[in-house]
């Protein structure tokens, strides 16, 4: 909307002083023509913006025009900056609502806490984009006007048509009523309910979403963190889930552990490594999570995972014991006269 804009432009003159038509477009998001009507409309409004010219000139608010928002003592200031993380946000499409947001909050900070609130950014780090291993953290796709339209249903309280992919499946149309919004490792879900049974969906495999005019059958109030422990217990104790007893090097729990939908036990053998009972979603689960642990681990039970995770590594020992020039299945030249 133009009327968030307008304040935006303003914000970002008074916090940073003298900025190009350029700047203030590419922080916009909008054209350098649109930076100039907006700077006409907000000149006409009274708001003493004005231009300088020349090489390094740019449009500059008159000193002395702010507000401040007083009551907010430094670890107040710091807490609402760091509660800024853009993980949710994302997920819930309101990735440029933050912006806007902490924008403002910084401008209305008192002088006192202006410059701690600056340097946030450079002293915190808030889910950076790739771990310790240097792997990139994938996030999900999911196309800002389905969330838009999820969300809507959600905080209205009315009823939503959501075309959904469920794994194994072809994409298909439920009506659902919503109950809230959650994200758990940068997955986001919707809890809904359908024909009054619960049902728990992935945002990212919603391919389409419509809310409906008819009120969404739900209670009035809602504890959101209950409901997700309560569907959570219900999909770990359920389906097709395997049990597994694993040796694993104390350095490499709590990458079995974060796998894991259930750690049921745990001792320490005499060597100091751990054995460990945990539950899977399934065997393909199962195997894959101990195959990332390679010699930091050892399945103990079931003997189908032993087997198969011996087979896979037997197939991998055979592969590097040929000369890696020669292509599986081919021949080796004898050298002699043919």
């Amino acid at each position: 909307m133009r009327a968030d804009r307008l304040v935006s432009l303003v914000l970002l003159l008074r916090q940073r002083g003298r900025l190009t038509a350029a700047t203030l477009a590419r922080e916009l998001e909008v054209s350098t023509r649109t930076v100039l009507r907006d700077i006409e409309a907000l000149s006409a409004a009274g708001v003493p913006v004005y231009a300088e010219r020349g090489r390094y000139g740019g449009f500059a608010l008159l000193p002395g025009f702010r507000t401040e928002l007083t009551g907010l003592n430094h670890d107040e200031a710091l807490a609402l900056l760091v509660a800024g993380s853009r993980r949710g946000a994302q997920m819930f499409g309101l990735d440029s609502a933050l912006a806007s947001a902490m924008l403002k909050v910084v401008d209305a900070l008192p002088e006192s806490l202006r410059d701690t609130a600056a340097g946030v950014a450079e002293r915190l780090l808030i889910d950076p984009e790739t771990d310790l291993l240097s792997r990139r953290l994938v996030e999900e796709e999911v196309p800002e006007t389905v969330v838009a339209e999820v969300r809507r249903a959600v905080l209205a309280g009315q009823r939503l048509r959501i075309r959904y992919t469920a794994a194994g499946q072809s994409p298909r149309w439920r009506t659902v009523d919503p109950i809230g919004l959650v994200t758990v490792r940068d997955r986001g879900y919707l809890l809904a309910t359908r024909s009054g049974e619960d049902r728990t969906y992935r945002l990212a495999r919603i391919l389409d979403a419509e809310t409906l005019t008819e009120p969404a059958r739900r209670s009035g109030q809602v504890d959101l963190d209950r409901a997700w422990r309560d569907r959570s217990t219900r999909f770990r104790t359920g389906g097709d889930q395997v049990t597994v007893v694993a040796r694993v090097h104390p350095g490499r729990r709590e990458e079995l552990v974060g796998t894991a939908l259930a750690v049921l036990a745990e001792d320490t053998d005499v060597d100091g490594w751990l054995r460990l009972e945990v539950t899977f979603q399934d065997r393909r689960h199962a195997e894959w999570a101990l195959w990332q642990l390679a010699t930091g681990a050892e399945a103990l039970a079931p003997p189908w995972l032993r087997a198969s995770l011996r087979d896979r590594a037997a197939s991998i020992a055979t592969r590097y014991e040929r000369d890696g020039s020669t292509p599986p299945g081919a021949t080796q030249p004898s050298g002699g006269e043919p």
